[in-house]
């Protein structure tokens, strides 16, 4: 499977050659319907809670808006996962026959073959070398993390790495940032892998703080992943909030 960039605003993605123009075409239509909502909401954009949402209601927003309401989250803690997954099916709308975007660290995956993905939780010492093999029957799967020591992206903890798995790329990603919140020491892997896990809807939680890792739900196989180039490979998030009209 072969990925190509491309870059919108301030975000950054990698996109299977499989839907690339028709993910690209989605993604700048998705940013355009987001970005005119919360013209008319402004609250949607800033708020580190829930708000009520707005007619007319776009269907981004009210994925976001879903998940904001599940994870206690503002909804731009979903805005990556859920413009990864809805570009992907738009792009199966249009015929494609599997698409997997990735949008700093936030991705969804429907694909026909299986795929291993490497892991990197920055200077932890637990997670390195370790990767997921996600095969074809766990697809469309969401992979969606968050991490408090690396990265732009707001988090109010110190997680190393938190990565969850789900169905729906708007509740992964919002619940990866709440995992990346709740996770200050080791001591707190347990409680919030039990927090993620009561949510409807959360597949599989993996975290990891220092030399400790907390994992609950259904996992894809860890395998083993001695890759000399992993830090070329590194997803590199940029903050979506400050891309957004004020």
């Amino acid at each position: 499977m072969n990925f190509k960039a491309f870059a919108h605003k301030s975000a950054s993605y990698r996109i299977s050659e499989s839907c690339y123009d028709s993910a690209c075409r989605a993604i700048v239509t998705l940013r355009e319907e987001l970005e005119e909502y919360i013209r008319r909401h402004p609250s949607f954009l800033d708020s580190l809670v829930p708000v009520k949402p707005i007619k007319p209601l776009p269907e981004i927003a009210r994925r976001m808006h879903r998940a904001s309401e599940l994870t206690g989250l503002g909804p731009m803690a979903a805005v990556a996962g859920t413009i990864a997954q809805m570009a992907c099916e738009r792009s199966r709308a249009e015929g494609a026959r599997e698409a997997a975007v990735e949008n700093g660290g936030d991705m969804y995956l429907a694909l026909r073959e299986s795929l291993t993905l490497g892991l990197y939780a920055g200077q932890a010492l637990a997670g390195q070398n370790l990767a997921f093999h996600i095969s074809s029957e766990r697809m469309p799967l969401a992979v969606c993390s968050s991490s408090g020591t690396m990265g732009h992206s707001l988090s109010l903890g110190r997680c190393d790495l938190a990565t969850v798995f789900a169905s729906d790329a708007s509740l992964a990603d919002g619940a990866a940032t709440l995992a990346g919140n709740l996770v200050r020491t080791p001591e707190d892997l347990e409680p919030a892998v039990n927090r993620l896990l009561a949510i409807e809807g959360i597949g599989g939680v993996f975290l990891v703080k220092g030399e400790k890792i907390g994992l609950g739900g259904t996992l894809p196989e860890l395998v083993s992943l001695a890759d000399p180039d992993i830090k070329t490979k590194i997803s590199r998030d940029r903050s979506e909030l400050s891309s957004f009209p004020d």
